[in-house]
């Protein structure tokens, strides 16, 4: 599937504007702040139903409009289908709307005809530098966009952590602390063992494929099981903290970056250069992911990823997009020239 155009109303900073698409490459040039990621993310919108900038689903509204209208129309088979995401707020609620077809769908039905995205923007960056709750934020989104049962087996977990760690706070001193917890430690072992399962899985599938052109990449899983034997390892010291101190909240990843018979750890000491490109190869391995579990092409948005790169790495990466549609955005009025591929230009 393949997106032909998108009509915007409302969105962000964007009153009413309408963009056509090529079906191998566009770029969006242009200075900053003239609306580049404004419309990467109404392109993620009409995908999902949901920005990737927002605290609030207010801010997708343009300044003191209270709808807005983002409308997409893909072509799939060679035949054309609309589909369409309204807002509307409504004071004490923002109520949204989806349409496949101008017909009214659930977001789980609009979800079952929709085709995927998957987005490389600057703050993708703190994957790779940041605190390992990013890291931990970065599996979940991926795996919850292909596994329902991950995402029911989260929500479990988050839940009865907790509970767990309420009873650890407020009856740590109970002689009966043991027993109050066992349902707990049962349960979260339980959900778990899955949750530990799928990021594994995952993990495994990008060690899979480490070649982005000549640069190699591999990436650890360090993860923190929540079992019986480290439940014991941990006894005494949880009633001390009276906080649970193990499982997968805890888990973290390391990307190296290998060159020759060395191995560098692109967290600690990769350029950032270098630290993009990592970035770059998990995007390119989730965008393969999501093509062999739904048997799609998703779209690939590239939001500012070729500032910090040198001309060989820029040439790199646009040689890599090819196999997807990509809509990229840039401040560089020079990039067009630096491929070959057949492209649109969106000039701002």
């Amino acid at each position: 599937m393949t997106l032909d155009s998108l009509n915007i109303q409302n969105f962000r900073n964007l009153n009413k504007e309408q963009f056509y698409f090529h079906p191998q490459l566009t770029l969006i040039v242009g200075e900053n702040a003239k609306g580049k990621t404004s419309i990467l993310e109404a392109i993620y919108f009409v995908v999902y139903g949901n920005g990737f900038r927002e605290t609030r689903e207010e801010e997708l509204l343009l300044w003191e409009e209270t709808q807005s209208l983002v409308e997409g129309t893909f072509q799939t088979k060679g035949q054309s289908q609309l589909f369409q995401v309204t807002l509307h707020n409504r004071d004490s609620y923002i109520e949204k709307k989806y349409y496949v077809n101008k017909a009214a769908k659930s977001h789980y039905l609009y979800l079952n005809h929709q085709t995927r995205a998957v987005l490389f923007s600057p703050e993708h960056i703190l994957i790779i530098i940041g605190s390992p709750d990013r890291r931990r934020d970065y599996l979940n989104r991926v795996i919850c966009a292909y596994d329902v049962e991950y995402q029911k087996r989260l929500r479990n977990y988050d839940n009865a952590l907790r509970k767990r760690n309420k009873i650890l706070e407020t009856h740590y001193h109970s002689p009966n602390l043991d027993e109050e917890l066992v349902f707990w430690n049962e349960y979260l072992e339980e959900q778990a063992a899955y949750i530990t399962k799928k990021r594994e899985e995952y993990i495994n599938a990008l060690n899979k494929h480490p070649n982005i052109d000549s640069k190699k990449f591999r990436i650890e899983y360090r993860k923190n099981e929540f079992n019986r034997i480290a439940l014991l390892s941990v006894e005494e010291k949880e009633k001390r903290y009276r906080k649970t101190l193990i499982g997968p909240q805890k888990d973290d990843f390391v990307v190296y970056l290998k060159e020759g018979s060395k191995e560098e750890n692109v967290h600690l000491y990769g350029s950032r250069s270098e630290q993009r490109l990592a970035v770059f190869w998990l995007k390119i391995n989730e965008i393969d992911y999501l093509e062999e579990k739904f048997h799609i092409k998703p779209l690939l948005l590239l939001d500012d990823i070729f500032s910090e790169l040198d001309q060989k790495n820029k040439k790199m990466v646009l040689g890599v997009i090819e196999r997807y549609q990509t809509i990229a955005t840039t401040t560089e009025a020079d990039l067009p020239e630096l491929t070959h591929l057949p492209k649109s230009v969106i000039k701002l």
